[in-house]
């Protein structure tokens, strides 16, 4: 059953749209993974993510970035932003920030989000700075627009797991995760547009607050 976050009805195309989150955690299940490690993945936690989506994608300075590879540079294939730094966001990213903390034991209100236009638009396997020394590091991610596959690998070898993240799923990395696991999202040969809303604890600086940035609007 959905937990209705009051004050958060806002007008859209077809009517008026009310973004809901699960605030029970009703369809969260936990799957514990090697060394310590789990993720959570809950289905739709947020309801009215199409009318979000759009709102995100209209409303933020969203910022091209460039990086060293191979003794030559290269784009980004994703766009970045920082909430508030970049665009106001919207008052249910805090709301799922306070909802996210208390669940988790963190003070998850450090907000990034990354914009994956179409299928050529992916990330790289990686783990997350924060959790490369710690054995309790937790990676909050609430997926608006289309779904696409995310990739979970054992950095030692091993078989994966993928999970489709979109729709307003919430999807969370958790325990030693972040050191014992690699992340990423493949290339499709077809995707529809999709942002990452990533909570991480509080003064985490990432790549969407680095300086030297291009604004694309």
């Amino acid at each position: 059953m959905l937990g209705s976050v009051q004050g958060l009805e806002q007008p859209s195309l077809f009517g008026r749209a009310e973004l809901r989150v699960d605030t029970r955690f009703s369809a969260a299940r936990r799957i514990p993974l090697r060394a310590g490690a789990w993720v959570e993945y809950a289905p739709g936690w947020l309801e009215g993510h199409e009318w979000l989506f759009e709102h995100l994608r209209r409303t933020t300075r969203w910022r091209a970035k460039q990086r060293p590879m191979y003794e030559r540079i290269v784009h980004v294939p994703r766009l970045l932003a920082a909430v508030p730094d970049h665009g106001p966001g919207h008052p249910i990213l805090w709301t799922c920030a306070r909802l996210l903390s208390a669940r988790y034991g963190f003070d998850l209100s450090s907000i990034s989000m990354a914009y994956y236009r179409d299928g050529n638009d992916s990330v790289a396997p990686h783990g997350d700075r924060l959790g490369r020394r710690a054995n309790d590091a937790v990676v909050a991610i609430v997926a608006v627009g289309e779904r696409r596959t995310l990739r979970l690998n054992p950095r030692e070898g091993g078989p994966g797991l993928s999970f489709q993240v979109g729709w307003g799923d919430l999807f969370v990395m958790g325990g030693t995760c972040q050191r014992t696991y690699l992340h990423g999202i493949p290339k499709a040969k077809r995707a529809g547009p999709r942002i990452s809303i990533q909570y991480r604890p509080a003064g985490y600086r990432d790549a969407a607050r680095d300086e030297a940035p291009r604004f694309l609007w």
